[in-house]
């Protein structure tokens, strides 16, 4: 399409769209004389697309290598502010802990065998703060303010967020007792060693954007319920403390001790691919051989079920049919 045509009709478009918003006199297209505000509660399933675990062939990203088996519970609370039905912006906390595993893998004599062999797993705790905006598209097609009631309204979320997370691995220490250990601090692929320059120790608190779709039912007009699905892109490669290659045992003697406790747990904990000798690994889990895929960042989602309460600061009725103030 030419690009001045395309100009003018998007630019009619948008005034259309702005002169049906402006003719209509349902007080949810308008914004409140006053926010109405939300504080709610929220709970359900979180899960880790990283580099553990996965389905049979070649890993890939997103989907395709969700482990269902991994599943844990997240839980939380939000605050919401509304200037409008149309938008809100949303303050929330959330608490999980996001697990991965390579022996769940199915073996089925493909590519996947190398992960399974790898023998790696996680369980890493995680703190989030995240700032989002929701967008109700459909109340424009609401045709009375009625409508609000015994009505499900879908929406978008996209915001920005900060989450804190700690991966720990299972530790089998000499006496055969086992017990969960943080990794960052034992330098699983050699970051902050003098022999790996380009490896720095990765941040424990990182950004991620949210986004996702949910869908919301009003019970009244103070009373919700609703459900979510929100994926988090970050920009890290660490929540499973795999991103890279391996490392020689060796290098854990030369930075934390040869022969220091720090220095076995790190061998440990670093590589337990079936050994073949004292310090060599079956082929290819030696130093230098794949451990991670660093092109691709660490994930994860939550499905959540949100439970709402809407109130105002005017005074008297708190609420009208919808939320016209």
């Amino acid at each position: 399409m030419n690009k001045s045509i395309f100009t003018k009709v998007f630019s009619a478009a948008v005034i259309t769209a702005i002169s049906m918003v402006s003719e209509k006199s349902y007080g949810q297209y308008r914004f409140f004389d006053k926010p109405v505000y939300e504080i709610g509660i929220n709970v359900g399933p979180a899960n880790l697309l990283g580099d553990l675990g996965g389905r049979y062939g070649v890993g890939t990203s997103f989907l395709k290598d969700n482990n269902i088996e991994m599943t844990s519970l997240a839980k939380g609370g939000y605050f919401t502010v509304r200037p409008s039905e149309f938008f809100g912006l949303t303050l929330a906390v959330n608490f999980t802990t996001l697990t991965g595993a390579d022996s769940i893998i199915v073996d089925k004599g493909g590519p996947e065998v190398a992960r399974k062999n790898r023998n790696l797993s996680v369980s890493t705790p995680i703190k989030e703060a995240t700032l989002t905006a929701e967008i109700y598209p459909t109340v424009f097609f609401e045709q009375s303010d009625k409508e609000l009631w015994n009505k499900f309204r879908p929406y978008g979320v996209i915001g920005v967020g900060v989450f804190h997370f700690n991966p720990r691995g299972e530790y089998i220490a000499p006496d055969g007792s086992r017990r969960l250990v943080d990794l960052q601090p034992l330098r699983t692929e050699g970051q902050g060693m003098p022999q790996y320059p380009d490896r720095k120790p990765y941040s424990l608190t990182q950004i991620n954007i949210p986004y996702g779709v949910g869908v919301r039912y009003y019970f009244n007009d103070r009373l919700n319920a609703g459900l979510e699905i929100v994926n988090r892109k970050t920009f890290t490669d660490y929540i499973d403390d795999i991103g890279s290659t391996f490392i020689n045992d060796s290098d854990f003697d030369s930075y934390f001790g040869a022969g220091s406790s720090t220095a076995e747990m790190a061998k440990q904990m670093h590589n337990k691919a079936q050994q073949v000798g004292p310090g060599t690994r079956i082929h290819p889990y030696n130093g230098g051989d794949k451990r991670g895929t660093p092109d691709r960042m660490d994930s994860y989602y939550t499905i959540s079920i949100k439970v709402g309460f809407r109130f105002s600061s005017n005074s008297g009725n708190v609420l009208k049919c919808p939320v016209v103030f």
